[in-house]
């Protein structure tokens, strides 16, 4: 992955203009990444708030804690592995790179998946209830997921299609992907999206909406990570207030695998940088995200019944 410079980064038709955003900032000659101090805020918000439901809901919040330092372990292996497994072409040269994540490459459903598996393992351990573990720790996720995207504002990417929108953000060419640049040939992209045309169309539309302003290129296109966080925003609020009227444990994390889901299957989308199924011009995060939309609403079906059966 390319060094990440310095760029402004404008909202034109919001009047908003971020001046000279960098990657990080250095302390004692180390860099420190933006990237990982939104991520790490992201944790500590999530477990914060998770403990607050947890004390609201008279159950013990030191659980919690302990679950949250297991978990957060998980989901950053997790979802590390899970954007290495679907890029592996950016690591196959420098596998050593893998081990650096100051300059992103977090993949959040991978996270999700390693902390469902901590839940499970750590309840069946404390001998507690795994629904009530995913209710409680749920709304502490989805508030670190709205926060953590963030840091991909800091990093450039995770960004969308063209657009001229209200929402239209505005990026320093030379402070994202080379893909952008004129230096990497239309017949290289063909190369490097060979089988995927949705994904190589994007970029090249990208390309031919490059505007100057005050004598520098910027490309346009949706700020998808800003979508997420007000998305999550939204989720997080709804859930906040349904778990006071959910009517089983479990049923506010399977609410939050539905809302979260369809959010994530809209603005999979309109990304351009998509991790794809091998061999395929599918998108696995839209496609998982589908699958676990059926999943949730199938067990949510098969609850509810249980529920007025009892």
């Amino acid at each position: 992955m390319q060094a990440i410079l310095s760029s402004n980064i404008i909202f034109p038709h919001l009047g908003i203009e971020f001046e000279n955003v960098g990657s990080g900032f250095d302390i004692f000659g180390y860099h420190i990444a933006y990237y990982g101090v939104v991520i790490g805020l992201g944790m500590l918000v999530g477990w914060l708030i998770a403990e607050g439901v947890a004390r609201r809901t008279g159950q013990n919040p030191e659980l919690y804690l302990d679950f949250a330092l297991i978990a957060i372990v998980c989901a950053v292996i997790g979802a590390r592995a899970y954007y290495v497994i679907f890029a592996w072409e950016e690591f196959a040269d420098r596998p050593l790179s893998i081990f650096n994540l100051r300059t992103g490459g977090l993949a959040i459903y991978g996270g999700i998946i390693a902390a469902v598996a901590a839940a499970v393992i750590y309840s069946k351990v404390k001998r507690y209830s795994f629904w009530l573990l995913a209710d409680t720790s749920c709304i502490g996720l989805v508030a670190g997921q709205m926060i953590g995207r963030w840091g991909n504002f800091f990093n450039r990417e995770a960004f969308g299609k063209y657009t001229d929108g209200l929402f239209a953000m505005q990026v320093g060419r030379n402070a994202v992907s080379n893909i952008y640049h004129d230096s990497v040939s239309v017949a290289r992209l063909q190369e490097l999206y060979t089988g995927k045309p949705e994904a190589l169309n994007r970029i090249l539309e990208i390309r031919d909406h490059i505007v100057s302003v005050n004598g520098v290129e910027y490309i346009q296109v949706h700020p998808t990570f800003l979508y997420e966080s007000l998305w999550n925003l939204c989720l997080l609020i709804l859930l906040l207030i349904y778990t006071k009227h959910k009517k089983f444990d479990g049923e506010v994390m399977l609410f939050y695998l539905v809302g979260y889901g369809l959010g994530r299957v809209w603005m999979e989308g309109l990304r351009t940088d998509q991790l794809f199924l091998w061999g395929t011009p599918l998108a696995v995060s839209q496609l998982l995200s589908a699958l676990i939309i059926v999943f949730a609403v199938g067990i949510w079906v098969y609850k509810k019944k249980v529920v007025a059966v009892k």
